[in-house]
């Protein structure tokens, strides 16, 4: 295997998928997009993965929500912020200590649940969920850069599905823990192993990090490289960051955004965590991730169709969403009409032993994760066709993050004070219809790939920015084939 900076790398052999080796199938190099891609997803399999696992289980395992929706909404008030801040802060630092530092602080928070078994100490579960807001801020910033400008652009809807389905993989094999660990359980919370378990996991995930490229060393097929530029002073990513709220294409997307993370809360609480017994939750978590999987599969072979324009599949796949949207939300309506927040079901449903009874809310439970993964990859999709630039998509995706968790905070309150269920569902998917001719306004803009330059787009200015000597030595580090003004993407 070809290391980061060998001559392999640089190759452009045609039809080489980005490998090394002899005639026949290559090993995929290590500085490629595609191995990076599938780096970055492992390490989201085992830290957000369990993560995840933990937070579909409703009430991160526990009998009672409350500890965890006050953690989560602490979580996702300081996700918030250093969503919006971790594309400045990964520009400065790069992939590995803000993934690193980031993917440390999922442990904690699992061991607070874990503390929280035997002392109930709702304080320390609630301070470490605002700490794992920082993290998860640094993380998904540095995620986000990854997926959508390593790829090349032809192929980004591909790169950012194999992301969803290695990273979700994390959930259905997660979800299997709390299934077998506490599969005879009667108690209403799950066992210390369990959490013992996903920190383990977790921390094989923290390891993983440290075998990221760093950006300047990723390179394609086709020989060119995921350009950098390197800013001489915090100051400049400050000014940068401020200006994402300017960017009228952002905040056309800002409905999206904030939509994106707001039904997991009644999904996870109101129907997988009120409907079902505690193992049946963890069995209902295999099929939600692994639903999760196939809709981004699905949404992803649509929007790298090559016989079509970039813009037409980004309709398609917009409309496509539309539709499944109100046949799902209209089955949870359906679901919803048979109890309320005060009026929970006489028995909790077994998938053992409540037959037919379970078969409709476990489907509807399914489709929901399904649903899920084909927004959220549409929504990365779009990001990424905004530039090509690695610097500049790390802040888009940050404000993607940011304003999404801005929204979660807030479901995860509205669901702890006590909304009535069916004004719950009724505001979430109003929230998604309403993004949807936002996304359109975007989409309706949006340009065939440029190939072999970096998109520099009018609303970054970046480039200004640097002082002159940083520019040169960029430029020398970016040129194709000695030609001074061909910077490679």
């Amino acid at each position: 295997m070809a290391t980061a900076g060998g001559g392999a790398a640089e190759g452009k052999g045609k039809g080489d998928g980005g490998g090394v080796g002899g005639k026949g199938w290559r090993w995929p190099r290590y500085n490629s997009p595609l191995v990076q891609v599938c780096i970055i997803g492992a390490v989201c399999f085992c830290c957000p993965g369990m993560f995840n696992v933990l937070s579909g289980l409703g009430g991160g395992g526990q009998v009672s929500n409350q500890a965890a929706n006050n953690a989560l909404t602490a979580l996702y008030a300081t996700f918030a912020v250093f969503g919006v801040l971790g594309g400045g802060i990964y520009n400065l630092f790069g992939p590995r200590i803000c993934l690193f530092s980031g993917c440390t602080l999922y442990i904690l928070y699992v061991g607070s649940f874990l503390n929280y078994n035997h002392t109930q100490n709702e304080g320390f579960v609630v301070a470490a969920g605002a700490l794992l807001g920082v993290g998860a801020g640094l993380l998904w910033a540095g995620q986000g850069a990854i997926v959508t400008s390593y790829p090349p652009p032809q192929s980004k809807g591909r790169y950012i599905s194999i992301f969803w389905c290695i990273f979700n993989s994390g959930g259905v094999v997660g979800a299997f823990v709390p299934f077998v660990l506490n599969y005879n359980r009667q108690a209403g919370s799950v066992n210390d192993a369990t959490y013992v378990a996903f920190m383990v996991i977790m921390s094989l995930g923290v390891l993983l990090t440290l075998t990221l490229a760093t950006t300047d060393r990723v390179v394609r097929d086709d020989g060119s490289r995921v350009a950098t530029v390197r800013y001489s002073n915090p100051l400049v990513e400050g000014w940068e960051i401020l200006k994402l709220f300017r960017n009228p294409q952002l905040m056309m997307l800002f409905p999206a955004c904030f939509a994106s993370n707001f039904f997991y809360t009644y999904q996870f609480n109101n129907v997988n965590g009120l409907l079902f017994n505690i193992r049946t939750r963890s069995f209902n978590n295999v099929f939600y991730w692994g639903a999760q999987m196939a809709g981004s599969l699905a949404i992803g072979f649509i929007l790298d169709r090559s016989n079509s324009k970039r813009r037409t599949r980004g309709f398609i796949g917009l409309s496509v969403m539309a539709i499944f949207t109100t046949v799902v939300w209209g089955g949870a309506l359906v679901n919803q009409l048979h109890y309320s927040r005060h009026k929970h079901p006489s028995k909790l449903l077994d998938f053992k032993d409540s037959g037919s009874a379970y078969a409709g809310p476990f489907l509807l439970y399914s489709m929901f994760g399904l649903l899920d993964s084909m927004y959220q990859t549409l929504c990365y999709w779009i990001i990424g066709t905004l530039s090509q630039d690695s610097k500049s998509l790390s802040r888009y995706s940050g404000f993607y993050k940011g304003v999404q968790s801005v929204g979660a905070a807030i479901a995860w309150q509205v669901d702890q004070r006590g909304m009535p269920l069916l004004w719950e569902l009724l505001f979430n998917w109003i929230l998604l219809t309403i993004s949807f001719p936002f996304v359109a306004l975007v989409l309706k803009d949006v340009k065939e790939a440029r190939t072999g330059k970096v998109e520099m787009e009018g609303m970054m200015g970046a480039l200004e920015e640097v002082p002159r000597h940083a520019q040169d030595k960029d430029r020398d580090n970016n040129v194709l084939d000695g030609s001074s003004d061909n910077v490679k993407a």
